[in-house]
């Protein structure tokens, strides 16, 4: 029988349900943007989406895949950020923006990262590929399988740059998704998505995120720009420990990129704020156990569990822990056994696995004759 009951002690819950404030309506928010999401990283959280699965051209924000790779091939030793790339003629004469490289130059790796993530620039982004991979087509095939392994549903990659193409693609919910792998599976070179300058060849030019020049707490990541896509912004911002990630696209202007996409970040810390559920290790149910040497097993997660609410979803916040009972002994401890769901208005579903918190041996034959009897006479295990 599948069983569905609020989460316990009841006591965790009422502390939760305390701390927040009152009200009894999700928070709204109306933007410019055609397409938009706002995630908090530390409890992946969607506080905000407009459009999120929408196939849309994402222009120069789709180099995050492209120095993501470079990162990777950096990890794994493939190349250092000391290896020189030579500037093919393709990458010479790439128009849009550019870092300004000379035609059968050798550059650094680094330097050619900069050129990508703080100068936008095609050329480099053409450099890197070619070095990695031998071609921009086959680095962009590349690319592909490579957003596959990491969890993007719906992007194509036709090149390295970003270049309008109509085989070329991401959704707001992918380029979110991309930004936190780049945050969290890169962290030593997540640095430079926060630089505001660059030079090269004596032009030095400025970082076009202009949320880094705002009192935001903003430190990354990628402007975008065409006639098709107009203009787009994947930007991550910390504030007190909590961090935010930002997927806008659509907008009319510079200014309203600038203006939009600090009003949302500022409402994501206004409006909504983290707490703990429970530790790692915590009891927060007994699920009964059936023909087993204990008659209940302890739920616990092995994570600590965190939630992200609107300051106004106190009122209409469920919690609640799945599993089917009763559960047939021997169990281990660690074997999942549940899941914890948290609905709260105004942000997706959120799950948890929950687990055994302790071994459960299988009755004897004995036992499990009078648990029988005891189930035919009582009705219960």
């Amino acid at each position: 029988m599948l069983r569905h009951r609020l989460l316990l002690p009841a006591a965790l819950l009422a502390a939760l349900l305390l701390a927040l404030p009152g009200g009894s309506t999700a928070a709204t928010f109306e933007t410019q943007a055609e397409e938009a999401i706002l995630i908090d990283l530390s409890t992946g959280t969607v506080l905000f989406s407009k459009k999120p699965d929408q196939a849309i051209p994402p222009a120069s924000m789709s180099k995050m895949m492209t120095t993501y790779m470079v990162a990777d091939a950096i990890e794994e030793g493939r190349i250092s950020l000391d290896d020189e790339f030579l500037v093919s003629e393709k990458a010479w004469r790439k128009g849009g923006s550019k870092m300004f490289v000379e035609v059968g130059n050798r550059v650094r790796v680094e330097d050619l990262l900069r050129g990508v993530i703080v100068q936008s620039g095609n050329d480099a982004s053409i450099v890197l590929a070619e070095g990695l991979a031998g071609s921009e087509e086959a680095f962009a095939e590349r690319m592909n399988e490579t957003a596959e392994a990491i969890g993007l549903t719906n992007s194509r990659f036709a090149n390295a740059t970003g270049w309008p193409d109509p085989q070329h693609y991401m959704t707001v919910r992918d380029l979110a998704t991309l930004a936190i792998r780049i945050i969290k599976d890169h962290p030593d070179l997540y640095d430079i998505y926060a630089e505001t300058d660059f030079t090269w060849h004596d032009i030095k030019q400025s970082n076009r995120n202009p949320l880094l020049y705002r009192n935001v707490g903003a430190d990354g990541l990628k402007t975008g720009h065409t006639e098709e896509a107009g203009y787009c912004l994947t930007a991550s911002a910390e504030r007190d420990g909590r961090r935010l990630v930002l997927v806008v696209a659509g907008l009319p202007s510079v200014r309203a990129r600038a203006e939009e996409s600090e009003r949302l970040l500022e409402w994501g810390f206004r409006e909504f704020k983290s707490y703990e559920l429970a530790a790692a290790g915590e009891a927060l149910d007994q699920a009964p156990v059936w023909l087993g040497t204990e008659g209940y097993v302890p739920l616990v997660p092995m994570d600590p569990i965190a939630v992200t609410l609107n300051r106004s979803a106190r009122d209409e916040m469920t919690v609640t822990v799945r599993y089917d009972a009763p559960i047939p002994a021997p169990i281990e401890a660690g074997q999942q056994l549940a899941t914890l769901t948290v609905t709260a208005p105004g942000a997706e579903d959120q799950s948890f696995p929950l687990y055994a918190g302790a071994d459960v041996e299988k009755l004897g034959s004995f036992g499990r004759i009078m648990a029988a009897a005891k189930y035919l006479v009582l009705g219960e295990p």
